[in-house]
């Protein structure tokens, strides 16, 4: 079942930079790989998903919604988040829905396939991967913090990701986003 496997690298490198005060969202969130994740890491945590067997295995982990967000209304309409998570999902007519969804501050963390990966394996149809600096133009009124685009090894995926802030307005001073060092 999706979710059960171990945290996106993405995730956990870029968790640091949400901050505490509100919930975070995971949107498609499977059987709660980054639910629990985020919660280990002290937030609240919403998990969105259309399974009702997967959410019933994040039973406990916070609030959860069933809903079929592609084709149904976005059942958290006016809600903001300290952060939302999206991994391994790709609807495009959300985009506008869940960048509203991050709210001032908050930090969107999104890491899907890209364009090459049907040369690799599934999901192989262009509907389902990002074209080149995609994630970079969509997230355009956000700050980034962290791009990538490119392949990795195992499992063979090409994947583009993106980690974007929110920032503040009118702040008296510069934020400080500390950029994860990776070892």
């Amino acid at each position: 079942m999706h979710g059960t496997e171990a945290p996106s690298d993405w995730v956990r490198r870029w968790t640091p930079l949400i901050p505490a005060v509100g919930p975070v969202l995971d949107v498609a969130c499977g059987a709660g790989r980054h639910l629990r994740w985020l919660r280990e890491a002290g937030h609240r945590v919403v998990g969105v998903d259309q399974s009702e067997a997967a959410l019933a295995a994040c039973a406990g982990l916070g609030e959860l919604v069933c809903a079929d967000i592609e084709n149904g209304p976005w059942p958290l309409a006016g809600r903001q988040f300290s952060g939302v998570v999206v991994t391994n999902y790709l609807c495009r007519p959300l985009w506008p829905t869940l960048l509203d969804s991050v709210a001032p501050g908050g930090v969107l963390i999104y890491e899907t396939f890209a364009a090459g990966n049907e040369t690799v394996g599934r999901p192989a149809r262009a509907d389902f991967l990002l074209q080149p600096g995609e994630l970079l133009r969509v997230c355009a009124g956000l700050r980034v913090v962290g791009y990538e685009d490119g392949f990795l090894d195992d499992p063979a995926r090409f994947v583009q990701r993106i980690a974007a802030v929110r920032e503040l307005p009118h702040a008296a001073a510069p934020a400080r986003y500390p950029l994860p060092v990776r070892g």
